[in-house]
């Protein structure tokens, strides 16, 4: 929503076979908030925020750097150092499904498609990448 006048900038970009068309994006993404929301709530009903600072802590980590990707990509325009955060984010998601699964293996379920998800944009982001050197 932020960055919307900035879509022709992506559609400007050589993209590879693998890459989603820009409407499946955000339905994509509905779904993963709401696997996502769904796994935090069910921590968050079991645990107290003192039993569980790492997994806070993973979490923000992990938010920070997804809102980034956004304003790296689509303002700046830099596709290495958005590569670079797509690692960051698939990085910090395995841990989030590691320290989730430690505190309920149902609640870390709801993260595979997120971690999945993850890996494919970091496979994608390098591509696009390399792609578009100039």
């Amino acid at each position: 929503l932020f960055f919307q006048n900035q879509t022709s900038f992506y559609e400007s970009l050589n993209l590879p076979f693998f890459a989603f068309p820009n409407y499946l994006y955000g339905i994509i993404w509905t779904i993963l908030y709401l696997l996502i929301t769904i796994s935090i709530f069910k921590i968050q009903k079991e645990y107290t925020i003192s039993q569980t600072k790492q997994y806070y802590k993973i979490l923000l980590i992990n938010y920070i750097f997804n809102q980034l990707y956004t304003f790296i990509f689509f303002r700046l325009q830099n596709l290495f150092l958005a590569f670079i955060d797509c690692i960051i984010i698939f990085i910090t998601s395995l841990s989030l499904y590691d320290e989730t699964k430690k505190l309920d293996d149902k609640a870390s379920t709801y993260l595979l498609p997120y971690v999945f998800f993850g890996l494919y944009a970091v496979i994608l982001s390098l591509t696009i990448y390399f792609m578009n050197l100039s």
